[in-house]
This record gives structure tokens, C-alpha cells and sequence, in this order.
């Protein structure tokens, strides 16, 4: 990937210039981050330990926080330390290796809520086909595809922007490794015109993905519409809306960070835009589909439960042990 005219670090861009900001932004990054991690653990521990939940919804979800961990671990680490050691450097294989994973978690994050939305819509639409359509060996291929629909496309766009001659200086306008960033530096015409098409192609599949996402939900409420108890639509609407909201949150933050007219355009707002649809999202996805999934909350607090008994269990123990 490297050559000659490629720089052996680039500067990323910081927080804040005074020391107090700095830390600040390392403690808030360290919150959100702590909350993230622990909030999807627990999804993963209840999906993985719960039998209630070994649902195609259930094995899509538990993917879904595995890319959430992903997408969180690869750009907010590098951050906080940068903010801790007041330093703004990231090596170039460092910088393709977290461009790598990020473009990696995020596309495989948005098939999967595309796949998520198909089972909600085999699941309301489709209630008789649901066992045919969506059994458990339909649900690994459609998992599969979309890590290797993320890992396809994550290989293209690192190898392709990195083959790129960068001679325009090595500050980058972000406070992570990103694509338009790295594109600035470039001085090779062809390939920037290159990565630009390829680009678009990427928008292209999320624009059909999308375009998917929406003609299944008009389908979906014209059919829990029509059923006839309130009780009905009611369960109905509750297995949906997080999945909507989830899919709502993504794609409005991506919107915003990519669409947004370059007039309004500055380091702050970046910043900001940035923390909206790479940090945000990861944090609050567990807590959007807990809130309306009774299963999830029953299996996340029987875990609780049980790890706290058990941590009583183990405190006694030892303490009967000190006191013989």
C-alpha cells in the first residue's frame, strides 16, 4: 500500500488545544465508551446464554452488537489517547488498519439492519413462511453475506485510497482515519476520480438497501393496520419500532455527515457530525432495542440476577473462610 510519496504519519485532528478540553473529552470518551462496551456484553451474554432468545431476530441482534463493539473499539481508543498524551499522530498502517475495520463494521452493520428488516417483515407479512424463510441455516448465509459484504467492501476502499500518491501535506480533517479526509491529500487525478466511483457504488447499494428498508415498512404497517385486536398491533408496533429507530439513527447521522452542503461546513461541526454517527449510535442501540423487547429485559436482569447472587455467594465463602 505505501510508496515514496506517501507520509509515514498523518496528524489527526484534536479536540481541543487546551489541556483541561483534552481531558475532558478522554473522561466523556471513556464514559460513553465503558457504557457501550458493558450495555452490548450484556446483549451478547443474554442472546448467547437466554434459550428464548436463539430467534433469527435474537442471532441478528447479537451480530448486530458485535459490530457495534467493532465500529466503537476501532476509532474511540485512538482518540482518548490521543486526548490523555496530548498528541495528534497516527501511524499510516495504523491509519489503513482503522480505515479497514471502520468501513468494515459499518457496511456490515447497515446489511445487517437491512436483513433485520426483511425478518420483520417475513414475521408480520409472512407469519406462515416465517420457519421456511428464515430458518437457521437461511440465518447464517444472510449473517455471512453481510460480514462479507462489509469485508469486500472495506478491502476495496483501503486498498484502493492507499495505492493513492499523497503529496498534500499529512493533516487529516478528522479525528479518525476516513476516506474524503485521506482523499484531500491526494495529488493522483485518476485515482481520485477513482475511489470517487467507487464510492458512489457503495452509495448506490446503501441507497437499494434503503430503498428496501422503506417499501418493507409501508407493507408492514398496512398489514398490522389491518389486524383487528389493538392488543395485536400493539406487539406488533413493539417488535418493529426499535428496529426502526436503530435503522432511523444510522442512516439520519450518515446523511448528515456526508450531505451536508459544504458551506456549513467546519472543524467543530465535523467533529460533532462525527462523534453523531460513529460513537452515538454504538452507545444507544442496546438501550433503543431493550426499552420495548420484554424477552431481552427478562434475560439481561436474570443474568444480572444471577451474577449478583453468585458474587454474594463467592463474598460469604471467602469471609468464612478468613474467619476458620
Amino acid at each position: 500500500m505505501s510508496n515514496s510519496s506517501s507520509p509515514t504519519q498523518f496528524l489527526l485532528l484534536a479536540f481541543a488545544d487546551r489541556r483541561e478540553l483534552q481531558l475532558l473529552h478522554f473522561w466523556l470518551f471513556l464514559a460513553i465508551s465503558l457504557a457501550a462496551l458493558l450495555a452490548n456484553g450484556l446483549i451478547l451474554s443474554a442472546v448467547a446464554c437466554d434459550h428464548h432468545l436463539h430467534t433469527p431476530m435474537g442471532f441478528f441482534l447479537l451480530n448486530l452488537s458485535l459490530t457495534d463493539l467493532g465500529t466503537i473499539c476501532t476509532t474511540v481508543p485512538k482518540a482518548m489517547h490521543n486526548s490523555l498524551w496530548d498528541t495528534r499522530t497516527i501511524s499510516y498502517h495504523g491509519c489503513a488498519a482503522q480505515l479497514f475495520l471502520l468501513v468494515f463494521f459499518l457496511r456490515a452493520e447497515f446489511s445487517l439492519l437491512t436483513i433485520m428488516c426483511y425478518d420483520r417483515y417475513v414475521a408480520i407479512c409472512k407469519p406462515l413462511h416465517y420457519g421456511t424463510l428464515l430458518g437457521s441455516r437461511a440465518c447464517a448465509h444472510m449473517a455471512a453475506a453481510a460480514w462479507a459484504a462489509g469485508f469486500l467492501s472495506a478491502l476495496l476502499h483501503t486498498s484502493n485510497t492507499f495505492s493513492l500518491p499523497l503529496c498534500q501535506g499529512n493533516a487529516l480533517g478528522q479525528f479518525f482515519c476516513e476516506i474524503p479526509h485521506i482523499l484531500k491529500l491526494s495529488c493522483s487525478h485518476s485515482g481520485y476520480l477513482r475511489e470517487i466511483g467507487l464510492l458512489w457504488f457503495t452509495i448506490s447499494l446503501a441507497f437499494g438497501c434503503f430503498v428496501f428498508i422503506v417499501f418493507s415498512y409501508v407493507q408492514i404497517f398496512r398489514a398490522v393496520l389491518r389486524i383487528p385486536s389493538q392488543q395485536g398491533r400493539h406487539k406488533a408496533f413493539s417488535t418493529c419500532l426499535p428496529h426502526l429507530a436503530v435503522v432511523s439513527l444510522f442512516v439520519s447521522t450518515a446523511i448528515i455527515a456526508y450531505l451536508k452542503p459544504p458551506s456549513i461546513s467546519s472543524p467543530s461541526l465535523d467533529l460533532v457530525v462525527a462523534v453523531l454517527y460513529v460513537v452515538v449510535p454504538p452507545s444507544l442501540n442496546p438501550l433503543i432495542y431493550s426499552l420495548r423487547n420484554q424477552e431481552l429485559k427478562d434475560a439481561v436482569g436474570k443474568m444480572m440476577t444471577t451474577c449478583f447472587l453468585r458474587s454474594n455467594k463467592l463474598h460469604l465463602f471467602f469471609c468464612r473462610t478468613l474467619i476458620v
